[in-house]
């Protein structure tokens, strides 16, 4: 049916492993009708869960999409997944929807992967969402709730709460009336108007004067909005996507009290790059010019290339011209697509707040914004907060001659994933990938052998260490070299100082009275770069400096580019080696989760990976300890977690920041490493 802006829903569904989420998928566009039946994960034929690996693994690897109608709005949904693992693609959808639903389940409670996603969702200012799925098993819903609460603040209330031990939802926010597993809903139904009427001054005057039924449809509803866009109310719903119990109630919440694209906070678009950026502000309008954002790419095999995008402003159509981000030169949408899982379905246009896909379309990229006027140059959406790639592996072909299909599949993979990246390293003729965790690059492998037939050979994690100096020092390089004719002439002289930690690299130029050429300080810079590259002292790229270049001399005939980009590499490793260079390694933040009975041999397991222990909690009769731990002393931890809990235990991980290693694991990487000899 053609539907408006105001009719839409964007919402999707994230959480932790095993809440729900993809059953909740299936369950809503079954209550839609958009299925005629719900698939099961068990049965391999769930619309999100497509993928030949996902089939055989039985979760998500990737973003599954899908709309469903229902009362007259149109939802999109978007199915996410939930092992930390895969977060690039689950972050990559925030930037598509309003309306973040965070799965819960009775049986796990508030878990990791919740407790992240809402902090997501929060920072972006996204309204959310908590759902409590699987009310009809046995679990205590109630003690659910209470964790909810005690975890994410008392703005987390019930819009509905089960009853007849889970067989059915009861309304806590439209009536005031009936019982529930909890109790009579009174109590909460109070609770709720209170946290939404008290947002707003002249809706609260109202409520004091009049009571609640002095209180207008409009009032309440304009006072709920802004409680979800300021974050002062997260609705809690419950339901049984299993059985279906409270799946249709939950599409009414959507009807009802989910925001449409033009009630929640605006998209963070800005205009230009760093401290020139402004804010920009993305209208609504369909009869504005079109700026929509790519928030996903599939290299799907038999439609080529899709880029899937989320219209903020003007209407897609078929035939419409489109720029990519500052190019020159439009392409023509000549099929415009709605994605229900693996299908394509074919639309006219694309409103605003719709999400559409378009294929055959190079250059097309994540995060792309598309465009139809040049007005709209330059104009991006703020980058979002991915998880660094901490986890390395260096690949080759197993097969002669297949080195350019290799790179030419290595490269589709990454543009489908935000945090799955692709190095080449010159000094060692290396291809290393690097990601999440070693889950999420053996599963890179295997769509490797899945989807293009590449079978490749792999050597162990490479951890990514940086260097860094720890004080100031001067370097200089006199670069002179003569081959009968021309000769080569370049002279510097700099210093390099340290940079607080995440900092980056900072180069300056303070040379005076053109003692280097202005012509030839980008070729300083330039070298200096290339050494920052290959690193100093054990072969990771360096970090945290500024580099002054301040002095030199020139020749007047034999001063060229190439001298001045060797003096500046030599000059600067000069400076680094004066400069007690340290090698730096990434800690990460790791949260184990396993029986209580186990946390003494847990405990002694990260006491021997120079572990720094930050906190235990006690969940439904689980231990979490979280530590902070050098990434290098957890290779091979899964298995020997498996091992001590007997398969129950479960651990995620996030980079926090990098910090000097120990002195003797410095003296053990800079002893492996061997510099390659240097040509002049």
């Amino acid at each position: 049916m053609p539907y408006t802006t105001e009719q839409i829903r964007n919402v999707a569904l994230a959480g932790h492993p095993g809440a729900g989420k993809t059953t909740l998928f299936e369950a809503l566009l079954h209550a839609g009708g958009t299925l005629q039946a719900a698939g099961s994960i068990e049965r391999g034929n769930t619309v999100s869960d497509f993928d030949p690996i996902e089939k055989q693994r039985g979760h998500s690897l990737d973003v599954g999409i899908a709309s469903t109608d229902h009362a007259g709005i149109h939802v999109n949904l978007i199915d996410t997944p939930g092992y930390p693992d895969f977060r690039g693609p689950a972050l990559s959808a925030l930037a598509a929807v309003e309306t973040v639903a965070v799965v819960v389940s009775c049986d796990g409670g508030v878990e990791y992967g919740a407790r992240r996603m809402m902090e997501y969702a929060k920072s972006r200012g996204l309204c959310r969402v908590l759902v409590v799925n699987k009310i009809d098993h046995s679990a205590d819903c109630n003690a659910v709730l209470d964790a909810l609460r005690e975890t994410f603040g008392p703005e987390c209330l019930p819009l509905n709460l089960p009853a007849d031990g889970g067989r059915r939802v009861v309304d806590c926010f439209g009536q005031a009336e009936g019982e529930s597993d909890f109790g009579p809903v009174a109590d909460w139904h109070r609770r709720i108007i209170d946290q939404v009427v008290e947002i707003n001054e002249t809706v609260m005057e109202h409520y004091l004067d009049l009571g609640e039924d002095g209180l207008s449809g409009q009032e309440l509803h304009d006072a709920f909005e802004q409680c979800l866009r300021e974050g002062h109310l997260v609705p809690v719903l419950f339901c049984s996507a299993r059985s279906g119990v409270g799946v249709r109630e939950l599409l009414d919440v959507a009807e009802r009290l989910f925001p449409h694209p033009g009630e929640a906070n605006p998209p963070p678009f800005v205009k230009g790059r760093g401290a020139d950026a402004q804010p920009v502000r993305a209208q609504p309008d369909p009869k504005a010019h079109v700026i929509a954002d790519v928030f996903k790419i599939v290299n799907d095999p038999f439609v080529g290339k899709l880029g899937i995008f989320r219209v903020y402003q003007g209407t897609v159509r078929r035939d419409t011209q489109l720029f990519v981000d500052d190019g020159k030169k439009p392409f023509r949408v000549g099929h415009l697509f709605k994605l229900r899982g693996k299908e394509h379905i074919e639309i006219e246009q694309a409103v605003p707040g719709d999400i559409a896909a378009v294929a055959k379309v190079e250059e097309l990229h994540f995060d792309a914004v598309l465009h139809d006027s040049h007005d709209e140059d330059h104009i991006h959406l703020a980058p979002l907060d991915f998880p660094r790639p901490m986890f390395g592996l260096a690949i080759e072909a197993a097969s002669k001659g297949q080195e350019q299909k290799l790179a030419t599949a290595l490269h589709k993979l990454a543009e489908e994933d935000p945090c799955f990246q692709v190095e080449h390293t010159a000094e060692t003729y290396e291809t290393i990938i690097r990601g999440l965790s070693d889950l999420h690059l053996r599963i890179a492998l295997e769509r490797l052998k899945d989807r293009y037939g590449l079978e490749v050979k792999s050597r162990p994690p490479r951890i990514a260490y940086r260097e860094t100096i720890s004080t100031g020092a001067e370097g200089h390089h006199r670069h002179k070299k003569q081959t009968g004719g021309a000769g080569q002439f370049g002279e510097v002289f700099l210093r390099v100082e340290p940079l607080p930690r995440g900092a980056g690299f900072e180069f300056v130029d303070e040379v005076k009275g053109g003692t280097i050429p202005g012509q030839f300080i980008p070729a300083v810079e330039k070298g200096v770069r290339q050494a920052l590259a290959g690193g100093a002292v054990a072969g990771y790229p360096l970090q945290d400096i500024r580099v002054v270049v301040h002095d030199g001399k020139h020749h007047p005939v034999d001063s060229k580019e190439v001298a001045f980009v060797t003096a500046g590499k030599r000059a600067f490793l000069d400076a680094v080696l004066k400069a007690r260079p340290q090698v730096l390694e990434p800690i990460v933040e790791l949260e184990v989760t396993a029986p209580e009975a186990h946390m003494g041999d847990i405990s002694g397991s990260l006491a021997g990976k120079r572990a720094r222990i930050q906190g235990t909690d006690s969940v439904r009769g689980d231990a979490v300890v979280r530590a902070q731990v050098p990434l290098s002393e957890l290779e091979g931890f899964a298995a020997e977690l498996k091992s001590m809990t007997a398969g129950r235990g479960r651990y995620s991980l996030d980079f926090s920041h990098y910090e000097p290693v120990p002195a003797n694991v410095q003296h053990k990487l800079v002893e492996a490493y061997r510099p390659h000899g240097e040509e002049d």
